[in-house]
């Protein structure tokens, strides 16, 4: 897993970058643009730059649009700055729909020592994040049923923790029971842009993850395009749901 740098960015020049800063269009691959939209640009992605580096956690393209100036392209702006960054020791990075500076992939290993030691999850507790990543939104009772074998509350509070896994909303059935799902957390930490870059069939069995004897109909589901939409038999939680499910402090009637 790559990390968050913890030091200032130095800014060299790159070969996409003028003399005075600016990005160069034509050699980003991008049509050219006149003297005073190049610079409209070139300031936007400096601002971008200083959105996402200060921030400790990934910023959604919400967030910085809302901060970066009118009419910006802002898929444009993070391509420029991505590509800036694309051969330093940080990296611009998408997660979700998010953005996050992490160190280059090839020079984690200078971070070995300031890495945290985390403990190990059990093989029940990554059993049911593969189900809830493959298969969300999941139920526990559905779970169990892939499964074969009841799940505890607490491997799913461990992945709760973890911020790996939330809760999503309410299954439409008797006893509406909870859903889950991932997070952007999870994807950030297993550096997938979206949940359909998860690994496919061929590629786990390369991986030696899957038996090459499967039986013939076995399939693993296709995640959802949109993970954080909620489905048609889903319904939403309620402070009253969070309330019962102990996320939410129960509110005060006076008399």
């Amino acid at each position: 897993m790559s990390e968050r740098a913890n030091a200032s960015v130095i800014p060299f020049k790159m070969d996409d970058e003028s003399e005075d800063g600016e990005i160069d269009q034509a050699s980003a691959g991008n049509p050219v643009q006149n003297p005073a939209e190049r610079l409209y640009l070139a300031e936007a992605v400096r601002m971008a730059e200083a959105i996402v580096f200060a921030s400790a956690e990934p910023v959604s393209e919400k967030q910085l649009a809302a901060r970066l100036p009118d009419g910006i392209n802002l898929t444009l702006a993070m391509t420029e700055l991505q590509q800036i960054y694309a051969r330093r020791g940080v990296n611009l990075v998408r997660v979700g729909d998010a953005w996050a500076f992490r160190t280059a992939g090839d020079l984690a290993f200078l971070m070995s020592r300031d890495t945290v030691q985390q403990r190990k999850l059990s093989r029940a507790a990554l059993e049911v994040l593969a189900i809830i990543a493959y298969h969300q939104p999941v139920t526990r009772a559905e779970i169990e049923d892939i499964r074969g074998v009841e799940t505890s509350k607490g491997t799913l509070d461990t992945l709760l923790e973890t911020e790996w896994v939330r809760m999503r909303g309410r299954r439409k059935t008797p006893g509406r029971p909870v859903t889950y799902g991932t997070t952007e957390t999870f994807l950030d930490h297993f550096a997938l842009e979206e949940i359909r870059d998860l690994p496919g069939m061929e590629e786990l069995k390369g991986a030696g993850l899957l038996s090459g004897r499967m039986p013939s109909n076995f399939s693993i589901p296709q995640p959802p395009a949109d993970p954080d939409a909620l489905t048609e038999d889903e319904d939403p939680l309620t402070d009253i749901d969070l309330e019962e499910l102990g996320l939410l402090t129960p509110r005060v009637t006076e008399d």
